[in-house]
């Protein structure tokens, strides 16, 4: 085995005009949760107990769309989803539609761990949760000055923003939806700027794990699910490789995109950048997303198809990257 490795990022698809502090923030984040997941690397923690770890650290930050800091829906109120897989037994949990749960992807690593399920939903996740004894706040925790901003700005231009890292200007000085409208799932969208959390992990046994966390999209509509929770969409791992995916969820789920690393790894032979790179450029159609994999011989790779992703990842022999940017 060629010793662990670790990946995390903050989402794909930046605007290009994020002001420097705002990058700035988002780089030390990246690097508070890189540097606590290698701790716990070095403790001899498993693949699976680190990306839970570092996932909660990023779910409780509300820089990034995810637990305290998501999107909001339609209604101004907070359903967030995640999902957690074991590569070594190819186990996993996922939840979607949370109002209450302090950090879902605890939550999903209790499905995965304590049910006979895989996924619970909505008013069953909510009960599963309260079963468990897991922290739960009300639902305003989660909702920041900033998000009900950005649903205000979404509702005056009648569109989803994926999220609300847009710049103070607003809707028109936003650089990232502009010449030719993107489109989700086949109908337009003006603003494009995605952003969910993941991390993936490689122990020093070879043993992969992956989790995903998301607010999910600005203005979605109530009962709205994305890949995140999607085991095989955004969240994949195996005896190979982990993935964990961010961006336009509708397209992600349609490549079946975590998975499909894995496949081309298993069925083509390709290495895990190889892999990636395979995956970013044939499978989303005309998608915008990014991923993070590891690998089980220690290797560590990211792609994106848009202009930026809030990234970082390290390896046991040293080497350590934390950017946005291509």
């Amino acid at each position: 085995m060629g010793g662990w490795a670790i990946a995390v990022h903050g989402g794909a698809g930046v605007d290009p005009n994020l002001p420097p502090q705002r990058q700035e923030e988002a780089k030390q984040l990246l690097t508070r949760c890189l540097n606590l997941g290698i701790s716990a690397l070095r403790s001899k923690a498993s693949a699976l107990d680190v990306v839970e770890l570092v996932v909660r650290e990023l779910e409780t930050d509300p820089l990034f769309n995810s637990g305290r800091g998501s999107a909001l829906t339609e209604k101004g109120t907070v359903e967030m989803e995640a999902s957690i897989m074991d590569g070594s037994k190819r186990r996993c949990g996922a939840v979607s539609g949370l109002t209450t749960v302090k950090n879902p992807i605890s939550l999903a690593r209790l499905v995965m761990d304590k049910s006979p399920h895989s996924y619970l939903a909505f008013n069953g996740a909510e009960e599963f949760a309260r079963q468990q004894g897991v922290e739960v706040v009300e639902n305003e925790y989660f909702i920041t000055p900033d998000n009900v901003g950005m649903l205000k700005l979404a509702k005056e231009a009648n569109t989803i923003l994926f999220d609300y890292r847009i710049p103070n200007g607003g809707y028109d000085s936003c650089g990232a939806g502009v010449e030719s409208p993107l489109q989700m799932n086949g109908l337009p969208i003006s603003v494009y700027a995605p952003e969910t959390v993941g991390c993936v992990v490689v122990d020093r046994e070879g043993r992969c794990a992956a989790a995903t966390s998301t607010g999910g999209l600005m203005n979605k509509k109530s009962g709205r699910i994305g890949d995140s929770p999607l085991i095989g969409a955004g969240t994949y791992a195996c005896e190979v490789c982990g993935v964990s995916c961010t961006g336009e969820g509708e397209a992600i789920i349609r490549g079946t995109l975590a998975r499909e690393v894995a496949a081309v790894m298993e069925y083509k032979g390709l290495g895990l950048q190889q892999a990636v790179d395979f995956v970013i450029k044939h499978r989303l159609d005309e998608g915008k997303a990014g991923l993070i994999a590891v690998s089980n011989s220690g290797d560590v790779a990211y792609g994106f198809n848009c202009n930026g992703m809030f990234r970082g990842c390290a390896t046991e022999d040293g080497f350590m990257e934390v950017g946005i940017w291509e």
